[in-house]
């Protein structure tokens, strides 16, 4: 129609943005290689990341600002595969240790078999705010506080304003406090105990802490009583 403004989709520019999101990508992929291949904290130099992306310098660097800009890009990157390994463990099937367990293990899990990633996720991205590992646990301590409060309404537990608004802070420290007990663990020399032992211990802890909130709340958990169970004895009492 003549005098439409809307303006006429450019296939050769959307075929110049898809070719430098693709090639970011690949200078990414590259990052994350070398990293994986190196020592945990060891330094890495963007020569390297270029040679193994088949690239140069100076073409990595059109992508990226700088190099804290390439940093922060690759932590996120490590982040976002972490996240994708936990959010499928984030339900409500089992009892409520083997969920606590489910979670707890495959960070750990992660952690062990990419301890180089790791490392490099934790460090200080030195810019101001939150880094790309808190954002990361931020969406964890969402999809938990999610859960958690799913359960609660599934259980037609009556929570007060406050109560519910509590909710959010208290499973970000606590999601915090294993990301944290984790961390630690794996920047001792010896990583001990053992992997299973410190996902027990870390599992305990937490169950520990929501047994108690919830019975603050009138909520009687069973270790061994699978969420389903705990549900339909619920709704039957409520009945």
């Amino acid at each position: 129609m003549a005098g439409d403004p809307t303006p006429r989709p450019d296939g050769r520019q959307a075929r110049w943005d898809r070719h430098n999101q693709e090639r970011r990508q690949r200078i990414l992929d590259a990052a994350l290689s070398v990293v994986e291949e190196g020592e945990p904290g060891a330094e890495v130099h963007v020569q390297q990341i270029a040679d193994r992306a088949g690239l140069s310098r100076t073409v990595v660097y059109r992508h990226f600002a700088d190099r804290a800009d390439l940093d922060r890009a690759v932590q996120a990157e490590i982040v976002d595969a972490l996240y994708a390994e936990l959010l499928p463990e984030v339900t409500l099937e089992g009892t409520i240790p083997q969920i606590v367990e489910r979670i707890v293990a495959t960070y750990v899990g992660w952690a062990v078999a990419h301890p180089a990633l790791h490392r490099l996720a934790e460090q200080d991205s030195s810019t101001s705010g939150p880094g790309p590992l808190q954002h990361g646990i931020e969406r964890i301590a969402l999809a938990v506080a999610e859960l958690i409060t799913t359960a609660f309404d599934l259980l037609e537990v009556e929570l007060g304003e406050d109560e519910r608004a509590s909710v959010d802070p208290l499973v970000f420290g606590l999601v915090g406090a294993v990301f944290s007990a984790v961390r630690r663990w794996m920047s001792r020399p010896d990583r001990v105990p053992p992997a299973p032992v410190i996902v027990s211990l870390v599992t305990d802890s937490v169950w520990y802490l929501l047994q108690g909130h919830a019975r603050t709340l009138g909520v009687p958990l069973e270790r061994d009583e699978p969420v389903e169970v705990l549900l339909a004895r619920s709704r039957s009492t409520a009945g």
